[in-house]
């Protein structure tokens, strides 16, 4: 199968800090891709590397072949980062509106109120971004991510606070993506998603990859133990 991201030989230095060393791995077309590692292992820098925000210092980091430029790219990324950026003044449609219109989505007031509707927003359609919860925004953010079906979706802790029942609302939003043909990269600290979901993971450690490939192989890289117990053996126990 044909890759949809490349990263080769990658290297990131800040100053005299060196984040990343000399990491290579790749994203496959239509498969999903779980990018574990503790605060400060190196996963936003090289998600960072890959949207073009950072230039590598040394190696290269590609999509679809190519540095990624959103104005010129084969492929459409959808970002959903940790940090949530919204117009908290903006009503909950316009905001999405906004965004779909952005994209080229033509029918965007129409997708997101049948999206909002789907996860339980269809009240708050007309209410500032500022009004609502923590998970009632991670919520709208979603919708804007998946807006327009993107070929490559990266979602940066998608069900971060939430109780059972939006995760398993949210894993099936992404499971159906999953099935369109969307490439997903997905930063994680529940080890249950990644073990249900990926097909492949990289674990990152100060830079390093200490374990990547399928999850079978790395479970059999640690004497087939849990992800869970693998993250928790390569980090000493340390917290994080």
């Amino acid at each position: 199968m044909k890759n949809i991201v490349d990263v080769k030989h990658f290297q990131m230095k800040f100053g005299d800090k060196e984040v990343i060393k000399d990491l290579s791995f790749d994203v496959k077309k239509g498969e999903i891709f779980g990018l574990l590692g503790a605060n400060g292992s190196g996963k936003t820098t090289t998600i960072r590397a890959l949207l073009g925000f950072y230039r590598p210092t040394a190696g290269e980091v590609l999509v679809d072949g190519k540095v990624y430029n959103p104005e010129n790219s084969s492929v459409r990324i959808g970002y959903l980062p940790e940090e949530r950026g919204l117009y908290r003044k903006e009503t909950v449609l316009d905001t999405m509106v906004y965004f779909g219109e952005l994209n080229g989505l033509k029918d965007s007031a129409e997708w997101s109120k049948k999206y909002l509707k789907r996860v339980g927003l269809e009240d708050k359609i007309n209410e500032r971004i500022e009004k609502l919860s923590g998970g009632q925004q991670q919520k709208v953010q979603l919708g804007i991510t998946i807006m327009g079906d993107p070929q490559l979706l990266i979602l940066d802790e998608p069900t971060k606070g939430f109780d059972p029942m939006n995760r398993r609302l949210l894993m099936e939003i992404i499971e159906e993506h999953h099935k369109k043909g969307a490439a997903i990269i997905m930063i994680t600290h529940y080890m249950d998603e990644v073990e249900k979901l990926c097909d492949r993971a990289l674990l990152l450690k100060d830079g390093v990859a200490r374990a990547y490939g399928s999850i079978s192989e790395i479970k059999k890289e640690f004497k087939n133990k849990s992800l869970e117990q693998i993250f928790v053996d390569v980090y000493g126990g340390e917290n994080e």
